[in-house]
């Protein structure tokens, strides 16, 4: 009894004050004026680019990038690298806890995920980050 009752504090402080998992960082490139981008999204529904402060996403965006990162699970784990086609205007590299991936938007064979992440990705960029890509 006495043993479980010293443990108690150990257990709740391990639980407090600790950082938020990332969901996924993506880092964005192209040929564009403001492609270049580093977005990280953590679990607790924040953002941060380019290395600035972490900023509140919205629920949806939030739901958006768990349902992503979930889906980023398997090409991450097999480290999928998607080369560009003619034509690419952006490129994008992600990492998980899983591992990496790598596409552009020209890729063949991209799975919807990586079209998810493209989507999250400009949203958040353009809302709560408030960057003009």
């Amino acid at each position: 009894m006495a043993l479980a009752i010293l443990a108690a504090p150990a257990v709740a402080a391990a639980g407090c004050g600790g950082e938020a998992a990332d969901l996924f960082v993506v880092t964005r490139s192209g040929s564009i004026p403001g492609a270049a981008l580093r977005l990280r999204v953590t679990d607790d529904g924040r953002a941060s680019c380019n290395g600035r402060g972490l900023v509140e996403i919205s629920s949806s965006e939030l739901i958006r990038a768990r349902d992503a990162a979930r889906e980023l699970a398997d090409p991450t784990k097999h480290h999928v690298v998607l080369p560009p086609r003619p034509g690419s205007v952006l490129r994008y590299r992600v990492r998980t806890e899983d591992g990496a991936a790598a596409w552009s938007d020209t890729s063949r064979g991209q799975p919807p995920v990586f079209f998810a992440v493209a989507k999250v990705t400009r949203d958040v960029a353009r809302g709560p980050c408030r960057l003009a890509r």
